[in-house]
C-alpha cells in the first residue's frame, strides 16, 4: 500500500506499507477525523428536531422535511463530490466539507426562522456527504481487498459512536434551554474534524492495485462496469452500488424513525431526555463493531445485513407496542444490534464490484443511499407520523427494514442452491 500526499504526517510515496496490515497510521488518523465530526452530527440529531418543536414551533411533517432536505442537498452532492476525491484527492474534500458544515451549525445558533433552518440543513448534509466520501473512500483504499468488511466495521464504529454519544453531550448541554450555546459546540466539532484531517493522506494506492496509470479504465476490477457507468443514469449513480445501497437506504430509512421520533417521544414516556437511549443505542453497536468486526465476512452479506434489518425492524416495533420505559430501553439495544451489521457487508459488495479507478465514484453512489433512506423515511414517515402520531409512525420505520429485507434476499444475496443429489 502506498500512501501519498502533501499532509505533515505523509508516509513517504516511495516506501510500501506491510500488505496485509489494517489500521495503519493513516487509517487511524481519518477514523479520529470522522470520529470527532459524526460527534458534531450525533449532537444534532436530538437539538435539530427539539429546536423545530421548540423555539421554532414545527410539526412532525416539519422534522421530516429537516430530514429530507438534509438528504437531498447529500444526494445532489455526491456526483461532485467523487469526482472531487478523484481529482484533488480524499483529505481536500474532508476538510473543506467539515468546515462547511461547521459554517451551518454554527449558523443555527442565531436563527428563528423555519425557512431559514432548512437552508443552514442544505449546508450540513453537503458538508457531511464530503466528508463521509472522502473517509470512506481512503479507509477503503487503506484496506487489503480481503479485508474491507473489516475496515469498513472498525471504520463505522466511529461514525456510530459519534452518532451515540453526540446526543449524550447535546441533551447535557442544551438543558432544555441552550440552544445557542449548544449549536456553536456542535460546530466546534466540525472544526476540530478538519484540524485532525490536515494530517491524513491526500490519497492511497491500495494494495490490490494493478499496475497502470490511476484512472485507466482496464487495469484491474470491474471494466464491464466502467462501460456502463458512462451512459445513462449509471453516470450519476454507479452501478455496483444500486442493488447494495438500495437494501442500506431501506435500513437507513428504519434508523431514521428512531432518529427523528425519539428526542421527543422519550419525554413524553418517562424519560428527562433521550440521551440515555441514543447511548445505549451506541453502545451496543460499539461492542459488536469493536469485537465482531471479523463477522460480517463470517457471516456473509445474506446472514449479517439478514440480522441488521430483522432486529431494527423488532426494536420499532417494540418502540410502537411497549411505550414505556423498559419498552424503550429494549427497542434501543435491539436498534443498536441492527445497526452493527447493517452497513460493513454492504459496502464491501460495493467496492469489490468496482476497478481502483472507480473507487471513489463506488463509494459516493452507495454512501448516496444514507441521504435516500433519509430522504424517504422523512417524507413518508414524517406524513404518516403527522396523521397517527409518532407511537404509530414508529410501524412506517418497520416496513422500511421488511422491504429491505425482502431486496436483500431475494435480488441481492439470495439463498444458494443446494447441490443436487445424485443417487448411487
Amino acid at each position: 500500500m502506498t500512501v501519498t500526499g502533501r499532509g505533515p504526517c505523509d508516509l513517504d510515496p516511495a516506501g510500501p506499507v506491510e500488505e496485509e496490515r489494517l489500521v495503519t497510521r493513516p487509517f487511524v488518523i481519518v477514523t479520529l477525523s470522522a470520529f470527532a465530526f459524526f460527534m458534531y452530527i450525533g449532537t444534532l440529531v436530538p437539538l435539530v428536531p427539539l429546536f423545530i418543536e421548540g423555539p421554532l414551533k414545527g410539526g412532525e411533517f416539519a422534522l421530516g422535511l429537516n430530514a429530507a432536505v438534509f438528504a437531498t442537498a447529500a444526494i445532489f452532492a455526491r456526483p461532485v463530490l467523487g469526482r472531487l476525491a478523484d481529482r484533488y484527492g480524499r483529505r481536500s474534500i474532508i476538510i473543506g466539507g467539515a468546515l462547511t458544515a461547521a459554517t451551518g451549525g454554527m449558523l443555527m445558533s442565531q436563527i428563528d426562522s423555519l425557512s431559514v433552518l432548512m437552508f443552514l440543513r442544505v449546508l450540513t448534509g453537503v458538508g457531511e456527504a464530503a466528508v463521509f466520501v472522502g473517509a470512506a473512500t481512503l479507509i477503503a483504499d487503506l484496506s487489503p481487498r480481503e479485508r474491507r468488511a473489516e475496515g469498513a466495521s472498525y471504520f463505522s464504529v466511529a461514525v456510530f459512536s459519534g452518532l451515540g454519544m453526540g446526543p449524550v453531550f447535546s441533551e447535557w448541554l442544551l438543558d432544555d434551554v441552550n440552544f445557542e450555546r449548544t449549536f456553536i459546540a456542535a460546530g466546534s466539532f466540525a472544526i476540530i474534524a478538519a484540524a485532525i484531517a490536515v494530517f491524513a493522506p491526500a490519497r492511497v494506492e491500495s494494495p490490490d492495485d494493478n499496475k497502470g496509470t490511476a484512472g485507466d479504465s482496464t487495469r484491474g476490477g470491474a471494466p464491464p462496469m466502467k462501460a456502463l457507468a458512462e451512459s445513462g443514469v449509471l453516470s450519476f449513480i454507479h452501478p455496483a452500488a444500486i442493488l447494495p445501497g438500495t437494501v442500506l437506504a431501506f435500513g437507513i430509512g428504519g434508523l431514521t424513525t428512531f432518529f427523528l421520533f425519539i428526542p421527543d417521544y422519550a419525554r413524553d414516556h418517562g424519560f428527562t431526555s433521550s440521551g440515555g437511549l441514543f447511548l445505549a443505542y451506541a453502545l451496543v453497536s460499539l461492542v459488536i463493531r469493536l469485537f465482531g468486526a471479523k463477522l460480517p465476512e463470517r457471516l456473509g452479506p445474506r446472514r449479517s445485513v439478514s440480522i441488521a434489518l430483522s432486529t431494527m425492524a423488532a426494536g420499532l416495533a417494540v418502540f410502537a407496542l411497549f411505550p414505556s420505559v423498559p419498552g424503550l430501553w429494549t427497542g434501543a439495544v435491539l436498534i443498536g444490534l441492527g445497526a452493527a451489521f447493517n452497513y460493513p457487508s454492504l459496502m464491501a459488495l460495493t467496492v469489490n464490484k468496482a476497478n481502483d479507478a472507480e473507487r471513489a465514484s463506488a463509494i459516493s453512489s452507495f454512501t448516496m443511499f444514507f441521504e435516500i433512506g433519509s430522504v424517504g423515511a422523512g417524507l413518508t414517515i414524517g406524513v404518516l407520523a403527522q396523521l397517527v402520531g409518532k407511537q404509530y409512525g414508529f410501524f412506517g420505520g418497520v416496513a422500511f427494514c421488511l422491504i429491505g429485507l425482502w431486496l436483500l434476499r431475494v435480488k441481492v444475496a439470495p439463498a444458494e442452491p443446494k447441490p443436487a443429489i445424485v443417487p448411487a
